[in-house]
């Protein structure tokens, strides 16, 4: 009769026969019984790959990167992906930021540990010819060595010695060890001091930066080339020895208050 098969089991597969299920209750996991030879495809990375793909990550460089209006260390350190945050490249530049991590300002310099790969700036001074030194003029005013075409380490020496080479460009006389002296008499070496105390301040100009300049000054005697920021450090620098060479003659004549 046809009618007799009709709720019979229907007959299995036998590729269906070979599914077993493994568990407990009433969830199950089915497990193939066939196909083992494509096991290996499976398998986790073993571990001295996995070791390799670590040593493929790039070593931190350090490059200087110069402070830009609407910057923060935050912005800076997301920027180049430094290792440790904004923290860290505090911690790296603590001595030029300050105490205010917060306060930072357009032409800082500040040495930032990066993993990204940096493709180093070309300049038109940049040549196989070494450059030619600009003559000593009469006066005592430093010899300008290209500015733009050195590095300088980012801490008081490099200040110094970039001031200097603008200097020469611009023909401000003055010497290391005079801006040096004046420079530790007048904020110690930091190029955050201000001073908030004496008539300046009281008059609401108070003296800034390492070599306490207040802002009619530096305004008037700014440099080219240089920052706008009075806490700058070689922007202070240079408008500094510039008053002090029109008032004065040199920085190097200036043994005390200015």
């Amino acid at each position: 009769m046809a009618g007799r098969g009709k709720h019979r089991r229907p007959r299995t597969n036998p590729l269906t026969r070979g599914i077993v299920a493994v568990g407990t209750g009433g969830a199950a996991l089915t497990l193939p019984l066939l196909g083992a030879t494509h096991a290996s495809a499976a398998e986790p990375q073993s571990a001295p790959a996995a070791q390799s793909v670590k040593q493929a990550a790039q070593p931190a460089k350090s490059l200087t990167y110069t402070v830009v209006k609407g910057d923060s260390l935050a912005r800076i350190a997301d920027k180049y992906d430094v290792s440790g945050g904004w923290k860290q490249l505090y911690k790296d530049n603590r001595a030029a930021v300050g105490a205010n991590p917060k306060l930072i300002h357009p032409g800082l310099k500040l040495q930032v540990k990066t993993t990204k790969s940096v493709a180093p700036k070309k300049t038109a001074t940049q040549s196989s010819a070494p450059a030619k030194p600009v003559a000593k003029p009469a006066g005592g005013v430093a010899q300008a060595t290209q500015a733009s075409a050195k590095t300088y380490a980012n801490n008081l020496d490099g200040w110094i010695r970039e001031s200097l080479d603008i200097m020469a460009q611009h023909g401000i006389p003055g010497s290391y060890d005079g801006i040096y002296r004046n420079i530790m008499r007048e904020s110690s070496g930091n190029p955050q001091a201000i001073n908030n105390w004496d008539s300046n301040a009281a008059a609401g100009t108070p003296s800034k930066g390492l070599l306490q300049v207040i802002d009619p000054t530096f305004a008037a005697y700014h440099v080219p080339g240089t920052s706008f920021d009075p806490y700058d450090p070689v922007a202070n620098i240079t408008a500094a020895c510039n008053y002090a060479a029109d008032r004065y003659g040199s920085i190097d004549n200036v043994n005390g208050p200015y």
